[in-house]
């Protein structure tokens, strides 16, 4: 499958300033920023920045930033799944995962986290892909926001929501674990409807098993 990439951007007007929200952008383009150091929920924010670097350069890899003049104050990112999720068992091309969004807290509030949503799927080449993402409470800020979980998962939904994700069910023991986990899904308009019927089966991959046991005695 070819990943084609093509660039959009939009201005904020914001308390903190003029904040423009841009992208896919290439490794080249990132590296001419700073990294705000307060993105560091999923490690330290130096290697945080050298793992977007990297995402950037995939074939299928997107990376979309919130910024101010020269500092990356938030991010969302696309990929495809780990090789290790049961999201990858079936290694459809057409499948990406929002794979983390992070704005730095002092920019919190804005509505930054959506508009990077909303840019993301500006490009028309995102209507070729089945976009998933994988929420599970204890990733979620709880102490930083000092919301509820079911509060912070209003905030997540409505947020996913403006990129055009939806909560959709699921087998997946990780997300059935926890009544607040879920799954958010984006099906382009262009997706073939046989990767609509895998997908599906990826998404109940515990009954698909369970079912070719009961078949297969």
């Amino acid at each position: 499958m070819k990943h084609d990439k093509n660039y959009h951007s939009l201005q904020l007007d914001t308390e903190q300033g003029n904040i423009i929200v841009e992208g896919p952008l290439p490794s080249s383009a990132l590296k001419a920023y700073h990294f705000h150091e307060g993105l560091s929920a999923f490690r330290p924010a130096p290697k945080q920045f050298e793992a977007l670097q990297d995402i950037a350069d995939f074939p299928e890899g997107r990376i979309v930033i919130a910024r101010t003049a020269d500092t990356i104050i938030g991010y969302v990112t696309y990929l495809y799944p780990d090789p290790l999720e049961r999201w990858s068992e079936f290694n459809m091309d057409d499948l990406i995962e929002l794979g983390a969004i992070e704005i730095a807290a002092d920019y919190r509030g804005n509505k930054i986290g959506s508009h990077l949503l909303s840019v993301s799927m500006l490009d028309e080449e995102m209507e070729n892909y089945i976009i998933i993402s994988t929420e599970y409470y204890w990733h979620w800020d709880l102490k930083g926001t000092k919301l509820s979980v079911w509060n912070y998962r209003k905030v997540m939904e409505k947020m996913m929501y403006a990129g055009g994700l939806t909560p959709a069910p699921t087998d997946d023991p990780e997300i059935v674990s926890h009544p607040a986990n879920c799954l958010m899904v984006r099906i382009g308009k262009n997706v073939p409807k046989s990767s609509i019927e895998q997908f599906d089966k990826l998404r109940f991959l515990q009954r698909e098993k369970y079912r070719s046991l009961r078949e297969g005695i």
